[in-house]
């Protein structure tokens, strides 16, 4: 089952692991730490989110258009007020349990393919089993590029695992602006997605399955008098996390029933999916409301 891993435990043991940065790069303005050590313990200590852009100036001309465009964009350099921000180069390495390992080649940053790019890291303390977890990967690729439109609603993304948070983005970001996320998110309707994405990865075959009996467990969580949809979908087999989101969501478009859900506004919302053995994602949307 693919998870978000915790960087390190956040215990005070977590205080002791020490951290080496080679060869900062320059950050986009003062208000970037290029200490990932300094940039963590201050997320940790407001509570806010941090966010991590990868990036080697020298080195690659997309990182370059990225700063210049994206995050240097007003709109978008007023919503990075809410977070914590550092600018550190692609060879960052951390040393933990007495070993020297890349800070992209760790588990936890498996989304961001070795590339350029922003990372999510939740430190807000609004769910425990979210805390110091890697909540967002958006690698910068030639095929993956991220305008202000689209970095705004990265950064405006609701709490979530890295798996719900890029699928709701892959929601938010289709060309014909899909309203079923525009409710509230549900933590029970969250735990349903998630747990039916692996049900359909574990038995690698996409399907409603057991639908009959779901659904009257979830209608026992909404308000009387409301009715529950669902949506299911399977990536391309090899797809990294972010590309089978978005085809995950553009398979809904090709099918009418499942486009009338996704394309609706619902009182509650909640998104998910898990990759199977066979390297196929398998994606889940649960909606609440009348």
């Amino acid at each position: 089952m693919y998870r978000a891993f915790k960087i390190v435990s956040f215990t005070l043991a977590m205080w002791m692991v020490s951290f080496h940065l080679l060869g900062a790069a320059e950050p986009v303005d003062s208000s970037w730490h290029t200490d990932y050590t300094v940039a963590m313990d201050e997320a940790n200590r407001r509570g806010k989110m941090l966010l991590l852009y990868f990036c080697d100036p020298e080195e690659n001309e997309l990182c370059n258009r990225f700063k210049a465009e994206t995050l240097g964009d007003p709109m978008v350099r007023e919503k990075l007020r809410e977070y914590v921000l550092a600018q550190i180069p692609l060879d960052t390495t951390v040393v933990t349990d007495g070993k020297q390992v890349t800070l992209l080649e760790h588990a936890a940053f498996k989304e961001m393919l070795g590339k350029p790019g922003i990372a999510i890291l939740d430190f807000t303390g609004q769910d425990p089993a979210l805390h110091g977890r890697v909540v967002s990967t958006f690698p910068i690729t030639k095929k993956l590029y991220y305008t202000p439109e689209k970095m705004a609603v990265i950064l405006d993304l609701p709490p979530g695992t890295l798996t719900q948070r890029t699928l709701i983005y892959a929601v938010r970001t289709h060309p014909e602006k899909p309203a079923s996320t525009e409710g509230k998110i549900s933590p029970d309707l969250l735990r349903e997605a998630e747990n039916h994405s692996e049900h359909q990865a574990q038995i690698r075959r996409q399907g409603h399955h057991r639908w009959g009996t779901r659904v009257r467990r979830i209608l026992g969580r909404l308000s009387p008098g409301m009715m529950a949809r669902e949506v299911c979908a399977e990536s391309w087999p090899g797809e990294n996390l972010l590309e089978a989101a978005i085809e995950c969501v553009r398979s809904w478009r090709h099918s009418s029933g499942h486009w009338s859900a996704v394309r609706a506004r619902h009182r509650f919302y909640g998104y998910d999916m898990k990759r199977g053995s066979n390297g196929t994602w398998y994606a889940t949307g649960i909606f609440g409301g009348k």
